[in-house]
């Protein structure tokens, strides 16, 4: 083996130690499309595995956008086979509109396809470089994205799935692209390349191409990434300063899935502590993936320090002389529906008869409810209607919030597990 292969070995087995040692998962996943960067990855894990005695189980996942992609997949399966290790390929079957941002919709895709493979494998690696680092950081400067978005993904990153989290490991963010090119050339490893990784219709390979004028100018692939990486640390003392404003000025209502923030407690926060603690509250009930971007969050938290209020996110924000109400926006949550026992909205559970239905609340549920919920306890009007209700039809059976006693069965479930929103917001 050369020293260069060698030198990256060791490399790959320390950061493997840093990330998940000293006590290593059973298994590992390993997502692999065929591309330089996974297919090196695979052979480093390979490397790493005989020594460790760790089992891989490979997954491919074909998302169907080119001609090539079930070429590749095969090439992986066959690479996995003189390896011995399982492999599986998953395919995205697109439905629906496919406008929008396509390759986030492949993302997504991609890792729903790989909580449902995992059983019970709870970490999987995942070949991101430092290159991507520094592409990302270039793409969301171009965006004005604030420390948040310019900071360097997280080399273990935590992910809710359908049956319980698990993580994406990403031990190769401090390699680059051509050292993992050159890995593979010299093992004889087989790989592909991505068209799309030189097509200008997609932003990534539009600041691709100009990697080589940023480099002339000082910034590299390398000092990109050590900057986001500087800023990922930033964040984190960000995130734990928010976390301690949340932890003394906001609480958790349980029952109706809402957050209570203290006004005179949120206006005396700094700007920035401000904007962190308003996005996560919007993340932790509307349970979107990221905060609502700059524009419209500090438009929304001016609103509230002028005792207004607003909609973002799939939630409701009202203003009271005291208390600012974050609540799950009925527009939001006026289609969905799940079996009695089913999660509903990802938050909610409720027991019911087979013949039942869980939706929302909404306006003709406040109305049928008039005689029987509890006027003391019971959340007002635009609070209720988005929280969930057990139907028979157009028939309203139940609504736990509004009268406590209605009901058996209903478990609320709050994102990442977490009752609080400072540990929240201290899980990113």
């Amino acid at each position: 083996m050369s020293g260069v292969t060698g030198s990256l070995d060791a490399r790959f087995a320390a950061e493997m130690g840093r990330l998940l040692g000293p006590d290593f998962p059973p298994a590992l996943g390993v997502a692999v499309s065929g591309g330089g960067d996974s297919m090196a990855m695979l052979a480093l894990a390979h490397n790493w595995a005989r020594v460790w005695g760790v089992p891989l189980h490979v997954v491919t996942v074909d998302h169907g956008l080119r001609a090539e992609s079930a070429d590749e997949a095969a090439m992986v399966a066959r690479e996995c086979a003189l390896l011995g290790h399982p492999h599986d390929i998953l395919t995205w079957e697109r439905t629906g509109d496919s406008t929008g941002n396509l390759m986030d919709a492949a993302r997504r895709a991609r890792l729903g396809l790989i909580d449902g493979w995992r059983g019970a494998i709870d970490h999987v690696l995942m070949a991101h470089t430092q290159d991507d680092v520094a592409e990302t950081f270039v793409m969301r400067l171009a965006r004005g994205a604030g420390v948040d978005g310019l900071a360097a993904m997280a080399p273990l990153r935590r992910v809710e799935g359908a049956r319980g989290p698990w993580h994406v490991v990403r031990p190769c963010l401090s390699m680059g692209r051509e050292e993992l090119r050159h890995y593979v050339r010299t093992l004889q490893v087989p790989w592909a390349e991505d068209p799309t990784n030189r097509d200008p219709a997609y932003e990534r390979a539009r600041i691709r191409a100009q990697s080589a004028a940023l480099a002339a100018v000082g910034l590299d692939a390398a000092a990109l990434a050590a900057t986001a990486t500087r800023l990922a640390r930033s964040k984190e003392a960000l995130s734990l300063r928010a976390a301690e404003a949340a932890a003394r000025i906001v609480e958790t209502e349980p029952r109706t899935g809402a957050l209570r923030i203290g006004r005179d407690g949120f206006a005396a926060l700094d700007r920035d502590t401000q904007l962190r603690l308003l996005g996560g509250a919007l993340r932790w009930v509307g349970g979107a993936e990221y905060a609502p971007r700059s524009v419209p969050l500090e438009a929304l938290a001016d609103r509230l320090l002028a005792g207004g209020g607003g909609t973002l996110a799939g939630c409701e924000v009202t203003c009271g002389r005291e208390v600012i109400h974050v609540f799950r926006e009925f527009a939001a949550v006026a289609d969905h529906v799940a079996a009695p026992g089913a999660l509903w909205d990802g938050r909610w559970r409720l027991d019911g008869p087979d013949r039942a239905e869980v939706r929302a609340l909404g306006q003709p549920g406040w109305e049928q409810a008039l005689p029987w919920r509890d006027a003391d306890t019971a959340p007002p009007h635009r609070r209720a209607l988005g929280l969930p209700a057990l139907w028979d039809g157009g028939t309203l059976l139940a609504c736990p919030a509004l009268a406590p006693g209605s009901a058996e069965g209903l478990s609320f479930h709050p994102p990442r597990g977490a009752m609080t929103l400072d540990a929240f917001l201290l899980s990113d």
